[in-house]
């Protein structure tokens, strides 16, 4: 059963976890801002060794600094958490709190950034409440062999019956619901896949987005390796997560004949 709807956001945060993306981050964060309806740009430099987050301060972003890396998923919640207090402190006394959609960027879109416009209209519009970026494919060479991705196509497939066709596309819009309903986020890489699991068995509305977009694309050298093996691991946890909790959920069904 779906969801009720909700009140639309009326604003947008752009939330960007970054790591040692000094020479990208500032052509993201001018992006960013001017996305119609974001009013907030939040970069959470997540224990950069380089100017990460000085230069994203003064491309106009605000910057909240892990000291250590802490992974992507951390670095979302951060963000996240961080625009959650602001927006409670803003409040008048004794309202609710506004809450804007909560658009999630990568680091390294440079200029193309702007193009995930897209992903915050139906949310903003009352229509989603959760977008996904379907990304052209990448001018750069490289890539990986489709391990991970498939990996987390057949456990999102598998456990919310969503055929996700880029299930690790980082590039999301959230409204409130959809960001309570995915917590607590899974951990590192994991994070992506997760999200829509959650989200989907929640009875939220999901919409995927084709949106022009360009990123760094990882290489296949043994860096490259290491870390495609980190997000194997990372997102074969989180799907195991997930189906030991579905097991869980209907053999207590079972037990109490509903």
């Amino acid at each position: 059963m779906s969801a009720q709807p909700h009140a639309a956001p009326e604003a947008v945060a752009a939330i960007i976890p970054a790591m040692d993306e000094s020479a990208r981050i500032a052509a993201t964060v001018t992006a960013a801002k001017q996305i119609p309806g974001v009013d907030i740009v939040l970069v959470v430099d997540d224990g950069s060794s380089d100017d990460t987050g000085v230069l994203a301060r003064r491309a106009g972003a605000e910057v909240i600094t892990h000291p250590k890396n802490k992974g992507k998923a951390a670095a979302m919640m951060t963000g996240a958490f961080a625009l959650r207090n602001r927006e409670i402190s803003d409040a008048d006394p004794g309202a609710d709190p506004h809450h804007r959609a909560l658009l999630f960027i990568d680091g390294d879109l440079e200029d193309s950034a702007i193009n995930t416009a897209p992903l915050a209209a139906p949310v903003l519009a009352g229509e989603a409440d959760m977008t996904i970026a379907i990304l052209p494919a990448q001018k750069r060479k490289g890539g990986g062999f489709g391990f991970v991705v498939g990996l987390a196509k057949k456990g999102i497939a598998e456990l919310s019956g969503f055929d996700a066709t880029q299930p690790l596309s980082g590039m999301r819009c959230l409204s409130r619901e959809a960001f309570d309903a995915a917590l607590p986020f899974a951990a590192g890489w994991g994070v992506e896949a997760a999200m829509t699991i959650d989200v989907v068995n929640a009875g939220l509305r999901v919409e995927e987005v084709e949106c022009d977009l360009h990123h760094r694309v990882t290489g296949r050298d043994l860096k490259a390796q290491l870390h495609r093996a980190a997000q194997y691991r990372d997102v074969a946890r989180a799907i195991l997560v997930r189906r030991l909790r579905a097991k869980r959920n209907g053999d207590n069904h079972k037990e109490t004949g509903k």
